[in-house]
């Protein structure tokens, strides 16, 4: 897949991200997994994919660390895929993915929605900085250079973490390394 995407996005975590989960049929396995369904004839039941697309997806996610191919059965062998903690540790993004397109959806036409297992409250989730509690969608928070980041994406943040977060706004067509115009 590294050879799929441009020299400057191979540091990029989005683009490695997309590269480990970002084909439909993946989501759509780890979406089964996360509901506890672990046996290859479980997903072909609910997905509907073939079993030759099927292996080769769940092969992928057990060689990226995501799933781990575990025996259920000896005789014949039959394997069951778990979530490893990396595959775990994906369950914010699928919430994150379903909650951000129901909040394009009136509530009388979620098919499916979150909700507090205890109460059966359905839950509004958003991301929040785990040292301040506060929400990292607005333009208090940007993306800038981390120290392993490369020529390009240095050059692509220059200057973006020590920008005043009032220039930090977001404006369609503006790159958010630009400043905004004056008014």
């Amino acid at each position: 897949m590294v050879s799929k995407i441009r020299l400057e996005d191979r540091e990029c975590p989005l683009s490695a991200t997309l590269g480990i989960v970002g084909e439909w049929w993946t989501v759509l396995i780890l979406h089964d997994c996360f509901d506890g369904y672990t046996r290859f004839d479980e997903f072909q039941a609910n997905i509907g994919l073939s079993s030759s697309m099927l292996t080769a997806r769940l092969k992928s996610l057990v060689d990226r660390g995501v799933l781990e191919r575990s025996p259920y059965q000896e005789r014949p062998v039959r394997y069951e895929y778990v979530l490893t903690d990396l595959g775990r540790s994906l369950r914010p993004v699928l919430v994150a993915l379903a909650a951000w397109r129901n909040a394009q959806l009136a509530p009388e036409e979620r098919s499916m929605i979150l909700v507090d297992a205890r109460t059966g409250r359905e839950a509004e989730p958003v991301v929040v900085d785990a040292h301040t509690g506060e929400r990292v969608d607005g333009p208090g928070y940007v993306f800038a250079a981390g120290p392993a980041a490369g020529p390009i994406m240095r050059q692509r943040y220059e200057g973006v973490a020590t920008r005043p977060a009032s220039e930090a706004t977001f404006q369609p067509g503006v790159p958010e390394t630009a400043a905004p115009e004056p008014a």
